[in-house]
């Protein structure tokens, strides 16, 4: 049986002011009309059904969760103490789902990503998936490119494996770290280099195998848990599996090292939506490159992101390549290329006790 497993642990704090402690980057609706949340159960309902989903989050989240996606229920969610990054996310899904069905194999989304059409990703899970059912492969779904970007890591592609439908999938020869603007073009243009998106599909068994292989000491750890599911004492070891593992990704711990790694070749519309400058991207501009979300009006203007949550308008004269938020008693200003700073502002309110309302 397949299962989608979402990642949503984040708080999003580069969507900040949107984004705060008790209303997460995942209840935003920022691509559509959805919550970033819903986006990615919506794009698989048809292949994979709410009640085979799964919810990886913060303990913190979940009843505004709850109360913004009224199809899930507490059943969905698997509540994480602290983040602790995808390795231990994604091994704690599997001992979850392990539990509940031995050969399951799961498909591994993200909250926030945006994906068109989603017919083109559902034809990739259900090729994944069929593969995962052959033996121990660990697959993930490569993105074509369609720019240089600096910002995602990559996927050097080696032989190929199989095709089906048209769809090409290949063994992975190299995991590449986010490059520089020189290197990224020369991925652009070589066609040999697949954007890491994130997406993985593998059966339950084939990932414990290996973290044991790789992540030993989580493994035990896991095993520790996985005869608690369900009992008593089940949150109790949650916060000993949490407090004893390495905050590291599942590239770094397992797929780097992995020779049985494979990768789906996906020529489809995907995008990270990982801060404001993602608006820039799924959001319609006016003539002068200018996005505007809410009431807001603008003279000799440019390359200017304006998003007004309040009652009132925001008017802007003469400005460019800046970040503008108003929500909640909070005005955001920021120039494109401090936007990513956005975690160092929020650590200087942290510190001011009178300040600490507005994160």
């Amino acid at each position: 049986m397949l299962y989608s497993v979402i990642l949503a642990g984040g708080r999003g704090e580069r969507f900040w002011p949107l984004s705060r402690l008790g209303h997460p980057k995942q209840l935003l609706k920022i691509a559509s009309d959805k919550t970033l949340l819903q986006e990615p159960m919506d794009r698989v309902k048809e292949l994979i059904p709410v009640s085979r989903t799964l919810i990886i989050t913060g303990e913190n989240f979940a009843k505004a969760i709850l109360k913004k996606v009224p199809d899930l229920s507490e059943k969905n969610l698997i509540l994480e103490p602290e983040g602790k990054n995808t390795c231990l996310a994604i091994g704690l899904a599997a001992v979850h789902l392990k539990k509940k069905d031995p050969e399951g194999v799961m498909a591994v989304l993200s909250s926030d990503h945006l994906i068109e059409p989603k017919e083109r990703l559902q034809k990739i899970l259900e090729i994944g998936a069929s593969i995962a059912k052959q033996g121990d492969y660990l697959i993930t779904m490569g993105v074509v490119p369609t720019r240089a970007e600096t910002g995602y890591g990559y996927i050097e592609l080696g032989e190929s494996f199989s095709s089906s439908e048209g769809i090409p999938v290949f063994k992975v020869k190299q995991f590449k770290e986010k490059p520089t603007r020189t290197v990224a073009q020369q991925y652009y243009f070589d066609r040999q280099h697949l954007w890491n998106s994130g997406i993985f599909i593998w059966s339950c068994s084939a990932i414990l195998k290996a973290i044991k292989e790789y992540m030993p000491s989580l493994y035990r750890e896991l095993e520790i848990y996985y005869n608690h599911i369900d009992a008593p004492k089940e949150k109790e070891e949650r916060k000993k599996l949490y407090a004893n593992a390495e905050n590291i990704s599942i590239d770094f711990a397992v797929l780097e090292k992995a020779s049985n790694v494979l990768t789906i070749k996906a020529d489809l519309h995907w995008d990270d939506i990982g801060s404001w400058l993602a608006l820039e991207r799924i959001k319609d501009k006016d003539r002068d490159n200018n996005v505007f979300v809410g009431k807001v009006i603008v003279m000799d203007s440019y390359e200017t992101t304006i998003v007004n949550e309040g009652e009132g308008i925001i008017a802007a004269l003469g400005v460019s390549d800046l970040v503008i938020v108003n929500t909640d008693g909070i005005v955001f200003v920021a120039h494109k290329t401090k936007v990513q700073d956005v975690k160092e502002l929020l650590q200087k309110l942290t510190s001011e006790k009178d300040l600490e309302k507005f994160l």
